[in-house]
């Protein structure tokens, strides 16, 4: 029984930052910022990418408008497409790593995601040209092991307050700028998505058409965009 008890304990403790995304509480205990320690500007942020299609569309948008935003890419697809990396990086982006994999921490050993985020880590650098240390997990979820392996890589862990849940099916390029943009304000981390590979197919053009709607939301606010600065 004390075994039982001992192993239950173990495990709500290996989950415990989970809730993070969702119960701001939690992410200030466990030191994960949702939002800009400044409190100047507002962060776009996209996952999953490099997209051949979702990425470019959304960097040329960015261009259009002048403005920067930050990139947390997948190790396996800047593998497949070091060249759309690179041209993310060089339109002056902010570069993050979401892991080389796109699998939940939860199910993860440490030691298996050490190799996964040092492979991912390799990857991004080469092709993007510099060593990006903003982190963020799949999903935003945490694992204890996940959390403490960060932190010993002196890398700056990222969550969002706001978020446009435009991996969903039933997103629309309405409903994604409304949810990213619902009490908009500065300080905001405002979670997108430029691609598709891991959330329901062609939702990156959905995401891109709420861009203009999200970026006219931010000058309203009488905010601008500003990407995520790397710990130093």
């Amino acid at each position: 029984m004390r075994a039982d008890r001992l192993a239950l304990a173990a495990l709500a403790a290996w989950c415990a930052p989970a809730a993070a995304p969702v119960v701001p509480r939690i992410s200030q205990l466990i030191g994960v910022p949702t939002t800009l320690p400044e409190g100047r500007g507002i962060a776009l942020t996209f996952d999953d990418g490099p997209h051949r299609d979702g990425s470019a569309a959304v960097v040329e948008l960015l261009r259009d408008a002048g403005v920067v935003a930050t990139f947390f890419l997948m190790g396996e697809q800047v593998e497949r497409m070091p060249a759309l990396a690179q041209e993310i990086a060089a339109a002056g982006h902010a570069i993050g790593i979401h892991g080389y994999r796109h699998t939940l921490l939860l199910r993860r050993t440490t030691r298996s995601l050490r190799d996964d985020l040092r492979r991912a880590a390799a990857v991004i650098a080469e092709a993007t040209g510099g060593a990006p240390t903003l982190y963020r997990p799949p999903y935003g979820v945490f694992s204890l092991g996940g959390l403490r392996l960060v932190q010993q890589l002196g890398w700056s862990p990222y969550l969002w307050s706001r978020w446009g849940r435009d991996w969903e099916r039933t997103a629309t390029p309405a409903s994604i700028a409304a949810r990213a943009t619902r009490n908009l304000g500065d300080g905001d981390v405002v979670l997108l998505h430029d691609a598709d590979h891991y959330s329901s197919a062609g939702s990156w053009s959905r995401t891109a058409a709420a861009v203009p709607a999200v970026l006219e939301a931010v000058f309203h606010a009488g905010s601008v965009p500003v990407g995520l600065s790397q710990p130093r």
